[in-house]
This record gives C-alpha cells, structure tokens and sequence, in this order.
C-alpha cells in the first residue's frame, strides 16, 4: 500500500504539449523559406546579364575603364537587356600594377583603406571618387542615371587588417578577434580570413558589411572563395545580411566548382553559383562544361541559376589574370558555341573582355534578342542526347508548344546531325527557324539533320504546324 503522504508519479505524455509548438516552428521555417525564395525570384527571376572587369583587367581595373565600359554597355547593349556593371576583385588594393593574386605581405603591407569597424573601402588610386567617406556610392549613382546596375566582388570573411587592429564590430561589444576562423583563410588570396559563424558577433559583422554595400547603392555582388569549399553558414549569414540591410542585391557565389551534394542550398541561399574553375578562353575548357551544366541542369530556375563563368569576348587580360592581351583563343565558330550553350542551359550572361574592344561579330552574338530571349526565357532546360561528340539540348518556349532546339559538334570535321522530331514533341509537320541568322531552313517531318560545323553549334527554333 502506497504511503498516502507519497503521491504516485504520474509519467504524462509531453509529445501533445509540444506538437503544437512543432507545427508552429514548422510552418514559420516553411514561411521564412518561401519568403526567401520570393525574394531571390524578385531579384533576379531570369539569370542576370552583364560585364565583369575580371577578365580584362584582373585585380587592377580603374574607375575610367569601368565607366568606359558602362558607356559602351549603355550605348549599344542595354536595349538588349544586358545591365549589370561588376568591379571585379581586390579594388581595395591599392597600385596593384598587374599582379595575379596580389598579397599582402609582412605587416599588411601594402595598407588597406578600412573603416572603424573593419570594413574595406576602395583605393582611392583607382577610384578617386571613392575619396572621403563615399565609398563606390558616387560610381554607383553614375552607373543608375544610366539605367544600369552596379555590383562588386568581395571576399568570405574578415581582413586579416583588421583582426591585426581588432576593429570593433558595429553596434555590438565585439571585436574583429572574437569572430575571426583562422583555420579558414583563403589558399589563394591572403586578405582575408573566414569567420566563425557560431561567435557572438559574427552575423553583426555581415550586417555591417552588407549595410554600408545598400548605403553604396551596390545591386550585385560576387562572393568568393565560398562556394568551393562550400562554407554553408557564412553563406547563410550573407543572404540574412542582404535581407536585413533592405536593398534587394543579387548574390553570386564563387570559385571554384560547387558540388551537387550542395545543390538545395545552393539554391536557397543564392541567384548564382559557379560550377566549375575558371572558365579560359580554350577548347577544352569549353567542352568539360557540357558535362557541368548537365549535372545541374535539374538545379536552376527562377531566382537561381547554375554559373558557368564569365564569357570570353572582347579583349581580355589587358592587365591580367592570366596570359598577354589578346582576343579570346576561340575562334568564331567555338564562340557560338560557348554562347549557344551559356543561352540554352540558362547560365548567366557576364562578359569578361573590355567591350570597347569587341570584335563586330561579337557584338552581334551580344544582340541577338532571339538568342538572349532562350537564356532569359525558355523553360525546362535539359540535355537531350549525347552521342560521342554529337550533343543537343531542347528546352520549352513560355506560352507555346514550340521548341528551343540547340545542336553542338565538338568533333574535329562538319557533320550532319540526326534530330528524331517525335522527341520534341512534333506530331506531324514543323517549321524550323535559325536563331543566329534568323532565317527559316524549312519544313520537316519525323526528322531533320542539320549541318554542324566542327567546334560549332545551331540554336534552332522548331514549331509544329498545326
């Protein structure tokens, strides 16, 4: 018999208590999700177009060089929808001659402008309207009243200058010290060092970052040394800090190649990611990423897109990255290719040469609405067949049960390349329009076999008659 002073214990079953407060926590994640999605799509629904500094002028490009060419982006492509004007890396280092990778060395030398609180701001060498207290705001409102976009490229984490001085971080107790990861500096540029996400002080360092970018008028920007390794919490943080500062920006995530296994954060999380090393101006570069951007093609859509990298057109490595100046190593017939295969596989449109100096027939690969009008609006985008060198890739026209048709040789001779109709979907008879020469090739039925030639690739538009 129990003691009656002893009251029995009763084992109750908490599980109903806290299934409620599950089913709240669940739908504000699925809420927070969906908002953030919405946000993405808003900001970049179709994969942005622009030009990138990088492939000309590597860590050195100036002011006048990237006002020259938002001048020629003004004038002859933004009817074209091409908008975004990116300041390529390392535009805080200050006379970089044309150095690859410029480091600094012993002592921070050469110093680096930096803020109070730790936060890079241009060398006033290159950017002499950055001078006093305006940062890229002067270059970036320059840039609006064209109707153009501004982004910048930064790197993950914290300046290495500033965990030397232990910059307060703004608006917390915190210092540079609390929050540096040295165990997660970048290998190949030694500015900066990762950030240790789980520090107090951490996130209210990327919001710092991220709001002095929106008081800038920044649009884009390109992070890199982030996505390969992929640093998923500081990336995380970095789309909390774009949210949080109120400027809607596009973020690119970079280099190097993402993996798979990281697709659905990828997507989450960011408009952009690149999916491979840098792309140069070589054949062989050009034929692994078929097989890139089929592995994602199941990954990109509205607000997130698979990055192929820059595009090599116009005169590249004026002063840097890599190799003397030159016009691209591809010649014309591996240009349309690249931007055959760049447009049906939906990758963003960022040009890497100076464009001043395009050459006539790239700048009509840059006008081509037809062709633009498949990166920037076609649907289920996906390989249809390889065989050997022999590949195509069809993808869906909005509003119609036409075709986009995209037929590559990487072989060494012209050939003629087998389309079985019935796999696009024609039931009978079809038209079929040339997207690079706008001119009609005729009417077809059960298949075709257009002509290819070696290096090269068609972008066909394929319509049933009805």
């Amino acid at each position: 018999m129990l003691n009656d002073k002893i009251k029995p214990i009763v084992i109750m079953n908490t599980d109903c208590l806290f299934r409620p407060l599950r089913s709240m926590l669940l739908v504000a994640a699925l809420l927070a999700s969906t908002f953030l999605f919405a946000q993405k799509a808003k900001v970049a629904e179709r994969p942005p177009m622009g030009w990138n500094s990088f492939g000309a002028f590597g860590a050195t490009v100036k002011e006048s060089e990237v006002m020259a060419n938002a001048g020629f982006m003004e004038t002859h492509l933004k009817s074209f929808g091409w908008q975004y004007v990116v300041v390529g890396y390392c535009w805080y280092f200050p006379y970089p001659g044309a150095m690859y990778n410029p480091q600094q060395v012993k002592n921070q030398i050469p110093r680096f402008r930096m803020d109070r609180y730790g936060r890079l701001l241009p060398a006033v060498d290159r950017f002499p309207s950055s001078r006093g207290c305006h940062g890229f705001r002067t270059l970036a409102n320059r840039l609006h009243r064209k109707g153009l976009k501004f982004g910048i490229h930064i790197m993950r984490g914290i300046p290495q200058q500033a965990v030397l001085e232990n910059t307060r971080i703004k608006g917390t107790s915190f210092r540079a010290r609390d929050i540096a990861d040295t165990a997660n500096n970048c290998t190949w540029l030694n500015h900066n060092l990762g950030i240790n996400m789980d520090k107090p002080g951490a996130q209210a360092y990327y919001n710092s970052l991220f709001e002095l970018y929106a008081g800038w008028g920044v649009d884009f920007v390109k992070v890199d040394d982030i996505s390969e390794p992929y640093f998923e919490k500081e990336i995380a943080a970095i789309q909390k800090a774009i949210l949080h500062c109120g400027r809607p920006m596009v973020l690119s995530l970079a280099s190097g190649g993402t993996r798979t296994e990281h697709a659905e954060s990828a997507k989450e999380y960011a408009n952009m990611w690149r999916i491979s090393d840098d792309f140069r101006d070589n054949w062989d570069d050009l034929v692994k990423m078929f097989d890139y951007l089929h592995k994602w093609e199941a990954y990109s859509g509205p607000g997130h897109f698979a990055d192929a990298d820059i595009l090599s057109l116009g005169l590249i490595a004026e002063r840097g990255p890599i190799g003397e100046a030159r016009h691209s190593n591809l010649n014309l017939h591996e240009l349309v290719a690249m931007m055959t295969l760049w447009s049906i596989a939906r990758s963003p449109l960022m040009v890497g040469g100076d464009l001043s100096m395009l050459r006539s027939g790239e700048l009509r690969m840059l006008q081509n609405k037809a062709v633009l009008d498949v990166n920037q609006y076609s649907m289920n985008n996906r390989q249809l067949f390889r065989n050997g060198d022999e590949l195509a890739w069809v993808a869906d026209v909005p509003g119609s049960d036409d075709k986009y048709l995209a037929v590559f040789n990487l072989g060494e001779h012209a050939t003629l390349i087998h389309i079985d109709l019935k796999d696009l979907g024609v039931k009978d008879k079809c038209t079929v329009t040339d997207l690079w020469t706008g001119e009609g090739i005729g009417v077809f039925q059960k298949g075709m076999r257009p002509e290819v030639l070696s290096h090269g690739a068609r972008l066909l538009r394929v319509s049933n008659i009805k």
